[in-house]
């Protein structure tokens, strides 16, 4: 940019004087407008001709070469050098809005590590994070970013999870828990296992999705760059015609005022502000959006977004807080606190959810010693020898089979029933709980013209209803197992409108499946699951449902700014080619029409970053 900038102040310098002071001799200034001309464009008729070797003849480089030699063929010294010089003040303004608006993309994802630390014979040193192989146990200082995925094995501290999540509340983590990197270690010494090779950890996966989101075109991009196929031939051929055919019919015009509105009109055709700008409104949209921590594949998601008509959600960690906690216990004689250990005994080698919220709220440690027989009967519960007392835990098939009587539960949830050496001991109910904002983003959903929300859930009717109407939701499919929910929502796309799409909300685990084939898979919660990074197009960095409204909002905005820069751009073009072909408008206003609408189109778009 200082060349540039350089280049012009000489440029100018020497053409103003061309210009202002009158030589006795005319021809010195020319000389000078032509010394002026090749400083400036010399770098633009070089490109010309090299493009017209590769086969790339009619782009803006052609366009403002041909133009700009002819003015001089015709005598228009000052004018041949004035657009060129115009042309490139414009290209240096549009140079940095895009310059600018890749800095603050770059700057929202600047989570790409640049060391590891690791003990080697002793001493800690600094390595290259490609280096790290899984198992080694690196230590990550206060201020420094962690360099892979991995599981803390000493000391605890606040982590900025910002850069991955957008969210500014730091993170407090200790022994054990999961930390990935992209996070900022704020004040606490600790080592970490690592988990994840650099090439498969979070931060590659996410910088590698933002860098080649630009690759996935939108429909708005593919018929920009369709247009300006067709358009720019059809454009050179009129000037041509508009050069030779009106002289040869009206003996009172001359040929070399005709080449010259034919020059002009060359000049306002070239499409630069259309190819330049609506890429650079999408390159923005995904940019503003991963501020917010959601991450969006490419420009054809972000485009297909705003004309979602129907949302589909899973119901178990989207909806709900995927979260299992015991909310009631029954016991017949043993007494709830005895119970729920028996049952945790049972449970104890399951990693099942419901398992896992049984031992959570025992809270005591299970002696393994006391259990001699422990099986899992599939779909039904678990059959386990404790301390020589056979323990029946599951559903109330479960207690059918071995012929059980049993007092039923009618409550919303998760009912676990429970038999002590054939005899039903009672039971324990376990629920999941909606999240805080569900209800209020179904109604921002409504508010944002989605004409449909429906839930697609494996769990019991009783619980899926109880939810969907909690959320006022308009339909809800309940009892699904994975390959259903594969074929509920290829019949929801079926009986779509084709210019009304579908998106469907899963955790990007069990939901996989689901989000490819929806319209457009958006993954909630996300944060490190490779299942969902790898099956949505869209990825919520974060639980919050809001996020998702948020992302409509931004694909709308986007759209929005797209459409006003190609009907802004197109419009004043149309408007100066008419004028110039009439001979209304000289070269100056042709320049305006081609770089200004260009340098106004890019501001434009610029807004997205906000």
């Amino acid at each position: 940019m200082k060349k540039s900038i350089i280049k012009i102040i000489i440029t100018l310098i020497i053409f103003l004087i061309a210009l202002l002071v009158p030589f006795q001799l005319k021809i010195v200034n020319n000389i000078l407008f032509i010394i002026a001309y090749i400083i400036i464009g010399i770098e633009i008729v070089i490109e010309a001709i090299k493009n017209i070797f590769k086969g790339e003849i009619l782009d803006e480089n052609f366009l403002m070469t041909v133009a700009t030699i002819g003015a001089f063929l015709i005598g228009e010294y000052p004018e041949a050098v004035a657009v060129m010089l115009f042309y490139e003040i414009g290209e240096l303004f549009q140079e940095y809005a895009i310059d600018k608006s890749k800095k603050s993309i770059t700057s929202l994802m600047n989570i790409r590590p640049d060391f590891a630390n690791i003990y080697k014979d002793g001493n800690l040193i600094k390595v290259n994070p490609e280096e790290i192989k899984i198992g080694d146990e690196i230590v990550i200082k206060p201020g420094e970013k962690v360099p892979l995925d991995g599981i803390i094995t000493e000391g605890s501290s606040m982590f900025d999870t910002s850069a991955l999540t957008g969210e500014s509340v730091p993170r407090n983590a200790k022994i054990g828990d999961v930390i990935l990197s992209g996070f900022i270690n704020q004040n606490g010494l600790i080592k970490i296992k690592v988990t994840k090779e650099f090439s498969e950890s979070t931060v590659s996966k996410i910088l590698d999705l933002v860098e080649n989101a630009s690759n996935k075109k939108s429909k708005s991009e593919n018929f920009i760059t369709k247009f300006a196929r067709y358009y720019t031939p059809i454009v050179v051929i009129l000037a041509i015609i508009l050069a030779i055919v009106p002289p040869l019919f009206l003996p009172d015009y001359e040929f070399s005022k005709w080449i010259y509105r034919a020059l002009s009109f060359l000049v306002v055709s070239c499409p630069c502000a259309l190819v330049l700008s609506i890429p650079l409104s999408f390159f923005g949209g995904i940019g503003g959006a991963s501020r917010k921590g959601i991450l969006i594949k490419g420009g054809n998601y972000l485009e297909q977004l705003a004309n979602i008509k129907s949302i589909v959600l899973d119901k178990t960690g989207t909806l709900t807080k995927g979260v299992f906690e015991v909310q009631k216990i029954y016991s017949k004689n043993y007494g709830e606190q005895k119970l729920l250990e028996m049952v945790a005994y049972a449970e104890n080698f399951s990693s099942h959810p419901i398992a896992l919220s049984i031992k959570k709220a025992y809270k005591k440690e299970i002696v393994s010693s006391k259990i001699t027989e422990n099986k899992e009967i599939s779909g039904l519960g678990i059959e386990s020898l404790v301390d020589g007392n056979k323990i029946l835990v599951g559903n109330d098939k479960l207690m059918q089979k071995y012929n059980i009587e049993f007092e039923k539960c009618n409550e919303i949830g998760t009912i676990l029933y429970i038999a002590i050496n054939n005899k039903f001991e009672g039971y324990i109910l376990i629920s999941d709980k909606i999240k805080e904002d569900a209800i209020s983003f179904i109604e921002d959903l409504k508010k944002n013209n989605i004409k449909q929300t429906i839930m697609l859930t494996g769990d019991k009717k009783e619980i899926g209803e109880y939810v969907a109407n909690e959320l006022k939701l308009d339909k809800v499919y309940t009892e699904l197992l994975p390959n259903e929910k594969v074929e509920r929502l290829e019949e929801l796309i079926k009986d779509s409108a084709s210019n009304e799409k579908i998106a469907f909300v899963g955790d990007g685990i069990n939901d996989a499946p689901v989000l490819a084939i929806a319209d457009i898979g958006i993954a909630m919660g996300a944060l490190g699951t490779d299942a969902a990074i790898e099956a949505a197009d869209i990825v919520i960095m974060t639980d919050e449902l809001s996020k998702i409204v948020t992302a409509i909002k931004i694909s709308k905005k986007t759209k929005r700014i797209v459409k006003q820069n190609i009907y802004f751009a197109i419009g004043v073009k149309i408007l100066v080619l008419i004028l110039s072909a009439l001979g209304i408008t000289n070269m100056w206003a042709a320049v305006f029409a081609d770089v200004g609408v260009s340098i106004i189109a890019v501001l434009n778009a610029l807004r997205l970053l906000k």
